[in-house]
């Protein structure tokens, strides 16, 4: 078995060099690629408000965070799965980076016909849950279907995505959902404002986005290197292989669902408040994804370094790059906090297009109250995923376990006490419960004993 594996692609081997440089070298085109990610939705919403009215996007925004909840549990899968690929690449392990991959497939694709099927058939029983109003029932139905059954190109990319970067090549991921991204918002204004397909041209324009992203990627990854090159042999499930990915890859799904489950249960409680409250918070969240953009990048960042690293045995080098992480993370936290105060009004004004003062003050409100406690989630992220590219699936889970929990009892407890302001206070409040427990284990670990 060789060290290292020798590739004449983009690989980057995050287990030597310089920390920062390399870790940088790593997240930048995750960054972007993340950022484009933002415009499927982005675009939607955007156009959604703009062309069909407030109406049409209040029954988008009622059922996103549900679509987020089934989509992010596949995708959760996806990026799980591929922390035993950087363990592999790590340690120069090609049959173990073969045999994963073709487990991958495997695994992945009776998960994602099950899932699909399952969310489909309980699709009213959850929207009834959601208390999605009678009149914005009949297009929030139609967007979430089409996006549920477009579930497995979105799987397939994010899988193919979690396994190149495993390998460290965050070039062609990004290139690729740059491709798809502007195919996206094209299709989206033909289908709207051209083929007047409503809500349902917005899915359709979406899922046809991801399905190209997919293939492009999958296509990349058979012709470009030669550690991809699986067999048939390879498609079969074998017990040690499967164990590594069910145990990373539900790990990392059940983290994403319980986390997307907790902000669904505080939607049900939203979509009792109104429509220009669903709207606002609809804008206020898509704005929080992209502020909190660069946590998901050092936390999928820290994965692939710590499983790296993990595999080659190179401790030191993951309490120094956990160092790094949280001095960019500071910083970034003290930039969106200066962006949000100083332009929320204009940053909900630009995403849903209206001018309406009671639907910006009530988006604004929520943005800079709660960009006051940003770095709670920073750490969160960051160190969920560190814990899981280490080999520890437990606590990340327990973690977002709280979080469901306490999402769950705030919203039932506050918003018919205090309304909007039940919302706006419940997310700081969980956060600063589910960051104990991953910084308990952090500074238990073996591999991270030091101090840092």
């Amino acid at each position: 078995m060789d060290k290292k594996i020798k590739t004449k692609f983009h690989t980057l081997d995050l287990t030597a060099g310089n920390i920062p440089e390399g870790m940088v070298k790593f997240a930048v085109p995750v960054f972007l690629g993340t950022l484009f990610q933002l415009f499927y939705s982005l675009a939607d919403t955007r156009i959604v408000g703009s062309f069909l009215g407030e109406g049409a996007l209040a029954s988008v925004g009622a059922v996103s965070v549900l679509a987020n909840l089934m989509i992010g549990f596949m995708n959760g899968m996806a990026l799980g799965f591929a922390i035993p690929v950087a363990r592999y690449f790590g340690s120069g392990n090609r049959q173990g980076i073969r045999k994963n991959v073709g487990n991958i497939i495997s695994l992945g694709a009776g998960m994602t016909v099950v899932f699909t099927v399952f969310s489909l058939i309980f699709m009213d029983s959850l929207m009834e849950w959601m208390n999605v109003a009678p009149k914005l029932y009949g297009d929030a139905k139609v967007y979430i279907s089409i996006l549920i059954c477009g579930m497995a190109a979105t799987f397939a990319y994010n899988a193919g995505a979690g396994i190149l970067r495993a390998v460290g090549d965050t070039l062609a991921p990004l290139l690729f959902l740059v491709c798809s991204s502007v195919l996206n918002i094209v299709m989206d204004l033909c289908f709207i404002t051209v083929f007047h397909m409503g809500v349902e041209g917005a899915a359709y324009a979406t899922v046809l986005a991801q399905i190209t992203s997919a293939l492009l990627c999958w296509v990349y990854m058979m012709k470009k290197y030669e550690m991809f090159h699986i067999t048939s042999g390879d498609l079969v499930p074998e017990k040690q292989y499967m164990g590594e990915l069910a145990s990373a890859g539900f790990s990392m799904a059940c983290m994403n669902s319980l986390v997307q489950f907790g902000t669904v249960s505080l939607q049900t409680s939203i979509n009792t408040l109104g429509q220009d409250i669903i709207v606002a918070h609809t804008a206020a969240r898509k704005a929080t994804e992209i502020f909190m953009i660069l946590f998901s990048v050092i936390g999928s960042t820290m994965a692939t370094f710590a499983g790296q690293n993990y595999g080659a045995g190179s401790f030191d080098r993951i309490r120094k790059g956990l160092v790094f992480a949280i001095k960019v993370n500071v910083a970034w936290c003290l930039l969106v906090f200066l962006f949000s105060h100083l332009s929320s009004p204009w940053v909900i004004s630009l995403i849903t297009g209206t001018k309406r003062a009671e639907i910006l003050n009530t988006g604004s409100l929520y943005l800079k109250v709660d960009t006051c406690f940003y770095l709670i989630p920073a750490f969160i992220t960051m160190l969920r995923n560190m814990l899981q590219g280490i080999g520890d699936h437990i606590t990340p889970v327990v973690s977002s376990t709280l979080e469901l929990g306490g999402k769950v009892i705030f919203a039932k407890m506050l918003t018919p006490i205090l309304g909007y302001w039940g919302i706006i206070w419940a997310e700081p409040a969980v956060w600063a419960i589910m960051v104990i427990p991953l910084a308990v284990q952090t500074l238990r670990h073996p591999a991270l004993k030091r101090e840092v």
